[in-house]
């Protein structure tokens, strides 16, 4: 197949395009490399299936000249992280809303199957754990950035059902839980690389607020082995599914795992969350997915636990 990933120079999006270039697809990219990095597709830029566009989401010409004749579009690119979220509040807005709408719109026009990738943010702050699919949302007040990002990826899930219902477009949708591995970089705020990285170093290990705070750390090959298997099945289409892991873990244990992982002399310091990113953030306390719907519709089961995971990506950086 002919096949379009937006974000492709990301993180997730980069271990996608080189799992589905190991299947025989011809695998096409567009990154404005805002969190993205050249790097990471630096090992299969030459490959013959394979080609890469330096741009935005927002361009609609440039996406019109991406889309013709492709059969499937997985649409990853989206402002990510907390501080890049907070840092860059509209343009965050705008990326996640109005790129999505693009995408959608000529997806629909060039008969493509789309992938849209959300976010456990969709839940908000809610403690009804684990967090079904058909969960009501529970979010803070409009004052705080997060919850507009919240905001953003449940309209992009509304616009997308839209498509699929009334247009007949064939989308499916996921839920991704944290997901990590090499290649992600801890600058945006993610937790475990830039817990390993400080590690390594043997620099203070900052943990935001008290600690308590419980997160589910999947592995990225878990995460787009099922992508793939999720488009793959014409039963998922106009379907959510929650991807990632039930295996949870305090961000405080993970600090104190990761430095005694990384044989580290590195101290653990704690911030308040206002210190970190501005006055009156909220966060919320546990995350953890219902993965019974995944499971059933293609077998899902994550195969990587969290010593696996911080083990390869230590390889990874020490590199």
């Amino acid at each position: 197949m002919k096949i379009l990933i937006t974000g492709g120079a990301g993180f997730i999006g980069s271990h996608l395009a080189e799992c589905l270039l190991g299947a025989g697809h011809k695998v096409h990219v567009i990154d404005n490399l805002s969190t993205g990095r050249l790097d990471n597709i630096q090992s299969f830029r030459d490959h013959k299936n394979f080609g890469y566009t330096i741009g935005s989401i927002l361009d609609k010409e440039l996406l019109e000249s991406l889309m013709d004749n492709v059969d499937q579009v997985y649409h990853l690119a989206a402002a990510v992280g907390v501080k890049y979220i907070i840092e860059n509040p509209l343009l965050s807005l705008k990326t996640n809303i109005v790129g999505t709408d693009n995408i959608l719109e000529l997806a629909n026009k060039h008969k493509a199957k789309v992938l849209i990738t959300s976010t456990s943010e969709i839940y908000g702050k809610s403690e009804n754990v684990p967090f079904n699919e058909l969960d009501d949302r529970l979010l803070g007040p409009t004052s705080i950035s997060r919850w507009g990002y919240s905001c953003s990826k449940a309209i992009d899930e509304f616009m997308a059902l839209a498509y699929y219902r009334e247009k007949k477009l064939p989308v499916v949708i996921v839920r991704c839980f944290n997901t990590v591995g090499p290649r992600q970089t801890g600058q945006y705020g993610m937790v475990l690389p830039k817990f390993i990285k400080a590690a390594l170093l043997d620099q203070p290990i900052v943990v935001y607020g008290s600690g308590k705070q419980t997160r589910c750390f999947a592995d990225v090959s878990d995460v787009v082995a099922a992508l793939i298997k999720l488009m793959e099945n014409p039963q998922c289409d106009g379907e959510i599914f929650n991807v990632g892991t039930t295996e949870s873990i305090s961000i405080e244990d993970l600090a104190n795992k990761v430095k005694k992982m990384c044989k580290s002399k590195s101290r653990i310091d704690y911030m308040s969350y206002e210190d970190a990113f501005e006055e009156g953030f909220e966060d919320m306390m546990n995350r953890v997915p219902d993965l019974s719907k995944i499971e059933e519709h293609i077998g899902y089961k994550p195969q990587k636990v969290l010593d696996e995971i911080i083990t390869r990506m230590i390889h990874h950086y020490e590199k």
